[in-house]
C-alpha cells in the first residue's frame, strides 16, 4: 500500500519544481480502488461524497464516521499503490480536539494514510492536534460541501478581492498548522493560481483552474455514472451509465428469450454419468422427472 507516495513526498511535490501534477480520484470500495490504482492514479480520496454518489443522500452531511471507516477499509483491502486519504465527515472534527484526533485515528486504523477536513481559520486547532498525533492531514478550502447550509448552496467562492485574500491567508495558515496539501474547490482560476504560487505545499484543484499542483474528480462523475448533477468543472471521460444500462438490458433480453445460458455457459455430466443415470434411454421423461422416476 502506498509504495510510491508518502505524506512528506506529496508535501514537497510542486509543479513549479518541474514535477507533473498530482492525480487524485475518489474510490469507495475494493474493485474501484483496484481500477484506480491500475490506472496509475497517485492519490485515492475516500471522500464523504460517497453519501451522494453511493448511499443516495442529497448532501454529504448524512455520512458518519462509521460509514467512512467502513468504506476506507474496503479501499485499503485492495492494497493500492496509490496514497489513501480519507475524509473526516461532518461533525467528526467540530466538537473538540480530543474527539477529532480519535476520529482521525479511526480512519487511519481502517487503512487510510492521511485524513482530510474542511475549513480555514476555525479548523486550525483541529489540524494542529491531528498533526501532533502524527497523523498526516490534508486541508480543504473554497467551496466546502459540509458547509452547504451556511453557504446557502454550492457556490463558487473567492470571487471578490476580500474573499480571495481571505482564502489565500487561510491556505497559508493551514500549511503552517501542519497540512501537507490543500484541496481548492470551486474558486476562480486566478485565485487558484495565486494560492498555489504562495504555498510551499501542493494544492489539488477541483474547479480551481489548471494551475494547481494536482487535480481531483469524483470517480462516478468522470466516468459518466452519475449524470444527475454534473458541475461545470467535471470532464466526462466515458458514459458508463449508458454502457451499463445497455449491458443489463441485453442480459435481460437473453434470459427472457432463452438465449442465456447456452451449453458453453452450463456445466455438463460426463457421458458415463449420463448413461448411469439412464438419461440416454428416457429423454421424454426428463421434462417431468429428470432422474427417470427413480
Amino acid at each position: 500500500m502506498g509504495t510510491k507516495w508518502t505524506a512528506p513526498a506529496i508535501a514537497s511535490h510542486k509543479v513549479r519544481d518541474g514535477n507533473q501534477p498530482l492525480v487524485m480520484v475518489t474510490a469507495y470500495d475494493t474493485p474501484t480502488a483496484s481500477m484506480v490504482t491500475e490506472a496509475g492514479v497517485d492519490i485515492i480520496l475516500v471522500g464523504d461524497s460517497l453519501a451522494m454518489v453511493v448511499l443516495g443522500y442529497e448532501d454529504t452531511l448524512q455520512v458518519t464516521i462509521d460509514d467512512m471507516a467502513h468504506h476506507t477499509a474496503a479501499v485499503a483491502r485492495a492494497e493500492p499503490d496509490a496514497f489513501i486519504v480519507a475524509d473526516l465527515p461532518w461533525l467528526s472534527y467540530h466538537i473538540s480536539t480530543e474527539e477529532t484526533v480519535k476520529n482521525a485515528a479511526r480512519l487511519i486504523r481502517a487503512g487510510a494514510q492521511a485524513v482530510k477536513l474542511e475549513g480555514g481559520y476555525q479548523r486550525i486547532a483541529m489540524i494542529e492536534a491531528i498533526s501532533k498525533a502524527e497523523i498526516p492531514v490534508m486541508g480543504h478550502l473554497g467551496l466546502t460541501p459540509q458547509s452547504v447550509l451556511a453557504l446557502g448552496g454550492y457556490k463558487v467562492q473567492g470571487r471578490t478581492t476580500s474573499t480571495a485574500l481571505t482564502l489565500s491567508s487561510e491556505a497559508k495558515a493551514l500549511a503552517h498548522a501542519g497540512c501537507f496539501a490543500v484541496v481548492l474547490e470551486c474558486v476562480p482560476s486566478l485565485v487558484g493560481q495565486l494560492i498555489t504560487e504562495s504555498l510551499n505545499i501542493p494544492t489539488i484543484g477541483i474547479g480551481a483552474g489548471p494551475d494547481c499542483d494536482g487535480q481531483v474528480l469524483v470517480f462516478h462523475d468522470l466516468l459518466g455514472i452519475n449524470q444527475d448533477l454534473q458541475p461545470k468543472f467535471v470532464r466526462t471521460y466515458a458514459n458508463l451509465k449508458q454502457t451499463t444500462i445497455d449491458a443489463l438490458g441485453n442480459y435481460a433480453k437473453d434470459v427472457r428469450e432463452g438465449a442465456f445460458p447456452n451449453d458453453e455457459e452450463s456445466y455438463q455430466l460426463s457421458d458415463e454419468e449420463i448413461e448411469t443415470l439412464g438419461l440416454y434411454s428416457k429423454p421424454d421423461s426428463l421434462k417431468d422427472d429428470p432422474l427417470g422416476s427413480w
